[in-house]
């Protein structure tokens, strides 16, 4: 496994030369189509000579994370959602198949790192802001992610953007039982026009069920007062989901996702003793996944059952994913636009990560 980490490591490292500050993480196109086959030979000679990383000391480890990667459209203009227009290659953001494609290879660079800087790869992986199927068969289809068997789920919400939270897991790891998205729905019963919590059911190698709930909650666009009430929704849901997955006998439950609001809100002691928040620790040392005017904010959660036994969530900061805060202290994570300037990056969140050792039932 360390060999393995290493090598994962020195393709980031070398995939990583040319990159940051306005251009794109990985050139032009000849440039990027070498780098990525580079990336692919190291990692194919390893897997000939070790096995694939899934097969290598994992033990009883299950490793999952949770990224926002920020207006993950693809380049064509397809839908009548608000965004998919802007993200076209006619569109304000003049959004190319090239750059598509760098921002896949971005995304795809970060989870290798994020596998070599913590010792394996994500089992599961959910995303959020992604438009639709097709740019989650990109990103494993077309970049060094396509030697893994990772599989999608996703499901098209009714959200105005046109953006989605899906999730991404390992065949070999775990065997998928079912999954479904979970509508919200205002105080007179109107379905709302938001991201839907997807739920998502496995089967671990001992029988073991575990259940993830996936979130992207109302943002505070038009001011956090007037979208209290639509967050109180979906955590008042996310409880409702919980709950029954507890009360059908399925004792692990992680939910994760972009909640849109801190640790501190009080809103989420709704749901104990179901679900406890991961990220009240991080929280209280002034640690953040998404920087606003200097001041980092900790707005991407983990939520846990009691059974699911963990050290605890982490945030991953990625060095070639980080840029200068301008004008501020310190770094942030890099975007693919700032302000109307395409930079190449993939967020302005930073993943998180958490690591559950002991799976058991008991």
């Amino acid at each position: 496994m360390k060999r393995w980490i290493v090598v994962i490591g020195l393709c980031v490292l070398v995939c990583g030369q040319g990159k940051l500050s306005g251009q794109s993480v990985f050139g032009e196109r000849g440039e990027r189509r070498e780098q990525k086959d580079q990336m692919e030979r190291m990692i194919q000679e390893k897997w000939k000579e070790q096995g694939e990383p899934a097969e290598q000391g994992r033990g009883d480890t299950l490793r999952v994370m949770f990224w926002n990667l920020e207006n993950f459209f693809d380049n064509r203009n397809d839908s009548t959602s608000v965004s998919d227009a802007e993200f076209s290659s006619y569109g304000e953001r003049h959004w190319s198949r090239k750059k598509f494609h760098t921002k896949c290879q971005a995304i795809a660079k970060g989870i290798l790192w994020m596998a070599g800087e913590k010792g394996g790869l994500p089992d599961v992986i959910g995303v959020a802001e992604v438009e639709n199927r097709r740019v989650l068969q990109r990103l494993l289809y077309n970049t060094a992610l396509h030697k893994l068997d990772y599989k999608i789920i996703h499901f098209e919400s009714p959200d105005p953007r046109g953006i989605d939270v899906a999730l991404l897991y390992r065949t070999t790891r775990l065997k998928r039982i079912r999954a479904k998205p979970c509508h919200l729905y205002g105080v007179d019963s109107t379905t709302l026009r938001t991201r839907d919590i997807l739920l998502a059911e496995f089967e671990q190698p001992d029988g073991t069920p575990i259940a993830f709930l996936v979130n992207h909650h109302p943002s505070k666009y038009g001011g956090a007062s007037v979208s209290e009430a639509r967050r109180a929704i979906a955590v008042e849901r996310l409880k409702q989901l919980a709950d029954s997955l507890q009360a059908a006998g399925i004792e692990q439950i992680v939910s994760m996702g972009d909640f849109n609001d801190t640790p501190a809100n009080p809103v989420y002691r709704r749901l104990e003793p179901t679900l406890r928040n991961l990220a009240e620790p991080l929280h209280r040392r002034g640690l953040g996944t998404i920087k606003y005017d200097g001041a980092w904010e900790l707005i991407d959660l983990f939520f846990v059952s009691p059974k699911v036994q963990t050290p605890g969530m982490e945030i991953v900061t990625i060095p070639f994913l980080q840029t200068a805060d301008g004008g501020h202290a310190g770094r942030k994570p890099l975007r693919t636009f700032s302000g109307p300037r395409y930079v190449g990056g993939v967020s302005d969140h930073c993943p998180i990560w958490l690591e559950i050792p002991r799976l058991r039932s008991e």
